[in-house]
């Protein structure tokens, strides 16, 4: 019964390691799941903030492109008004 005895004995004590290794994995697993939500909550409001950018930016592209036609029709209209009246002045003595 010695040899006997002695495999109950290290079967417990391997068995008690096994859940003492299995309790701290299950909490690291525990941790990485948390870790893991924060990360996507993060990523979440990333991509809304990008989104918000994104439209942010249309927006201000569309007015640069609306002023920038106004102006250059501006300037055609000095243009005109430059050439119209520097040929007045040579038709008049």
């Amino acid at each position: 019964m010695g040899k006997g005895g002695n495999f109950v004995t290290v079967a417990a004590s391997e068995v008690e390691e096994l859940r003492r290794k299995n309790g701290e994995m299950e909490r690291a697993v525990e941790e990485m799941r948390k870790e893991m939500l924060q990360l996507w909550r993060r990523t979440q409001v990333a991509e809304e903030a990008e989104e918000r950018l994104c439209s942010q930016l249309a927006e201000l592209e569309a007015e640069s492109l609306d002023q920038a036609r106004d102006y250059q029709s501006r300037i055609l209209f000095l243009v005109n008004e430059l050439s119209r009246l520097s040929s007045s002045d040579l038709a008049s003595p």
